[in-house]
């Protein structure tokens, strides 16, 4: 069918050249008939003879007509009327493949099938035209298709045959590539939902609990109540408009935030900071690797893949040094040079190829994490119930599958992804290419995050949300509240195409398609509970779904509950100043937690020096661990020296800790000790410097 639509497209490029001289003859036939009226425009019969005379010239309406239906058809864009003659000699063999092969969809949608049904029993009807019958349903067609496939002239739902053909056929083409047809026992286009809890499987988990705790279990109340939540929220957002001094419509329609002025710390407090800081105990970055270990044994979750005790002795020294040489970025050589312990870098390699994965990555950073979660100091930055995602380049070597070019960094690399709590310390690192939307990655890090601290909010930046994310986010029970760079562009819908707004109509503009929702459901929660339950990642479902330029219906469905939550969350973001602000301090710590990140990784420019993509992954993973162990010592000693200062008398409010960060690095002691002894001469150079070399 590419090839059809490929020669017809190139046939009207033709045609259209050929009738350049049709074209303009008749503009000049137009003229003259224009010219003819002026001329008579008092004279109304005069004109009609004239003009009658005229057409005869030119062969008569019949032949004119003809011209210039011609001259317009290749004049369009329109291929679509010449699709049939490259069909004709390919009809055949399509039925027969159509006749060979079972087809299947994958979605409650099967409206396509139903017609394919009827094509095919009619395989052998040469008449012009056949009769649809009542349960067939074309509603998929486009405008364009719809005017060559209905009979204009006929009584009921007659179809012309030949461009009916080719219409289901186009479609089809286009819902294999999609996946919203699949061929039983193919490959290349086998049924996505094989990867899925089964509807029986789903059905099972919906009757023992709900999805989640505020989501029904049936389309009909998941659509009535989302439609009364938009329905009431956006009436109050405009009964509210009014009130808001922040938020402004222009005459022309187009809205805009005014700048509030940001809260800033007195000179006390920053005192008060400084001065705490002034108190925390000097450290090197090994050091708080050990003292981080003793406090959580972090290091404990490594040992052999295979599951049997380590032959060598003191382990966790070399766990400790592993994480030191590849969290830094030092690599063996320099670590096992500058490290004084008899260790070489063939050992510390070893370790990292055959004592650490990225399964017991994770579980020795939920160790620190979890550890953090009791300290007090912490409440005053966060309760853990938010979190901030946002990526930021690493180079590896171009010479790599992975390495790709950013489009906003103007440098070539590989995105570092990083989930980070309100209270500072990260939840879960990955790494990807350049070329994905970061968006893939929001969800699977909470998902994966197995550390005692869940948040159910998730901010981001203008790169990772999307109407998708949104929706399938929703369905998850996760709260995506992004930092929209470009907010004033995004579509805002109407729950019903009827309702309008006093004040802030200007702001909607298309409305909710909710029968789509509905006749989804089904195929959104097998999605849904298939990623809970851990049969498909997040990342991988958003990347298949969105592969073409042509997405699927599952896509639409998610696209178009995004199109809900999305609208939703754009009404409280404009309406509610303290969110706004909320947003922008979470996200701001994920951005000092990339400073932190790429300050600790000091030792080499590239992430690691292998190609391998589960190394590039562990040395983020290493890199987050080590941050978290500085984080955590951090937290620690921030503890001790405000306890210690309160009890000289010093009065220090929740407000002044929310001041404070435990990325703070000045007292840490980042390349270690270099000593220096000017008591140790060296040999005698002068009698080196007369040596002779050559005999």
């Amino acid at each position: 069918m590419g090839i059809v639509h490929k020669r017809a497209r190139t046939e009207l490029t033709t045609l259209r050249e050929r009738n350049v001289d049709k074209t303009q003859e008749l503009a000049y036939f137009v003229r003259s008939i224009l010219g003819t009226f002026k001329d008579n425009a008092k004279d109304p019969q005069t004109f009609f003879k004239d003009v009658s005379t005229t057409i005869n010239s030119k062969g008569g309406i019949d032949e004119l007509t003809q011209t210039c239906e011609r001259v317009i058809a290749c004049n369009s864009t329109n291929h679509h009327p010449l699709l049939w003659t490259y069909f004709k000699p390919r009809r055949s063999a399509l039925f027969n493949v159509l006749e060979s092969i079972k087809l299947g969809s994958s979605t409650q949608n099967d409206h396509l099938m139903r017609a394919l049904r009827f094509l095919i029993n009619n395989r052998h009807n040469r008449s012009e035209t056949l009769k649809a019958p009542a349960d067939l349903n074309l509603n998929f067609i486009s405008d364009v298709w719809r005017q060559l496939v209905y009979e204009e002239k006929q009584q009921g739902a007659v179809l012309n045959r030949r461009f009916f053909e080719v219409c289901v056929c186009t479609y089809l083409s286009y819902e294999l590539i999609s996946g919203d047809i699949f061929i039983e026992g193919a490959d290349a286009f086998s049924d996505y939902r094989a990867s899925l809890l089964s509807p029986k499987e789903c059905q099972e988990l919906l009757d023992k609990e709900p999805l989640t705790s505020t989501l029904p279990t049936n389309a009909d109340d998941f659509v009535r109540n989302l439609k009364n939540e938009l329905t009431e929220k956006a009436k109050a957002f405009d009964d509210l408009y009014p009130k808001l001094s922040d938020f402004v419509i222009d005459e022309n329609g187009a809205p805009s935030l005014k700048k509030t002025p940001t809260s800033k710390p007195t000179s006390e407090t920053l005192e008060l900071v400084a001065q705490i800081q002034h108190h925390m105990p000097e450290r090197s970055l090994l050091d708080m690797l050990c003292s981080t270990h003793h406090t959580t044994g972090w290091a404990f979750e490594f040992g052999p893949l295979s599951g049997s005790e380590p032959r060598f002795e003191q382990p966790i020294d070399r766990y400790i040094l592993n994480t030191f040489c590849h969290g830094t970025g030092m690599g063996p050589t320099q670590t096992a040079k500058h490290v004084r312990t008899n260790i070489t870098p063939h050992m510390l390699s070893w370790v990292n190829q055959r004592h650490s994965s990225i399964n017991l990555l994770d579980k020795a950073k939920d160790r620190v994490v979890n550890y953090t979660k009791d300290f007090s100091i912490t409440k005053a930055w966060g309760d853990g119930s938010r979190c901030a995602a946002d990526g930021t380049l690493r180079d590896i070597y171009e010479d790599n599958l992975m390495a790709e070019s950013h489009f906003r960094y103007v440098s070539k690399g590989g995105i570092s992804y990083n989930h980070i709590a309100d209270t500072y310390v990260a939840l879960f690192s990955t790494f990807m290419r350049c070329g994905l939307w970061e968006a893939v990655a929001i969800l699977d890090g909470l998902l994966k995050n197995d550390s005692t601290i869940k948040p159910t909010t998730v901010h981001a930046d203008t790169q990772g949300q999307s109407t998708v994310v949104f929706g399938l986010a929703h369905l998850l029970g996760i709260k995506l509240m992004p930092r929209i760079r470009n907010w004033k562009d995004l579509k805002f819908f109407r729950p019903d195409k009827n309702t309008t707004y006093r004040n802030v109509d200007p702001l909607f503009s298309d409305a909710i398609d909710w029968d789509l929702i509905k006749t989804h459901w089904q195929d959104l929660m097998q999605v849904v509970l298939s990623i809970k339950h851990g049969k498909i990642s997040s990342a991988l479902l958003l990347r298949k779904l969105g592969t073409y330029s042509r997405k699927n219906r599952l896509y639409l469905a998610f696209q178009e509950l995004g199109r809900v939550i999305r609208t939703l969350f754009l009404l409280e973001y404009l309406s509610n100043l303290k969110l706004r602000e909320i947003i922008t301090a979470t996200t701001n710590k994920v951005e000092a937690y990339n400073a932190l990140s790429e300050w600790v990784f000091f030792g080499s420019r590239v992430i690691v020096a292998s190609n391998d993509p589960d190394e590039m992954e562990k040395a983020i993973k290493y890199n987050l661990l080590a941050c978290n162990c500085i984080i955590l010592q951090n937290i620690i000693d921030l503890t001790e020296t405000i306890h210690a200062l309160q009890k000289t008398g010093k009065h220090i409010t929740k407000e002044d800790i929310s001041r404070l960060s435990p990325y703070m690095t000045s007292h840490i002691k980042r390349f270690g000790d270099y000593i220096f002894d000017l008591e140790t001469k060296p040999k005698n150079v002068e009698m080196i410097k007369n040596m002779s070399l050559f005999i």
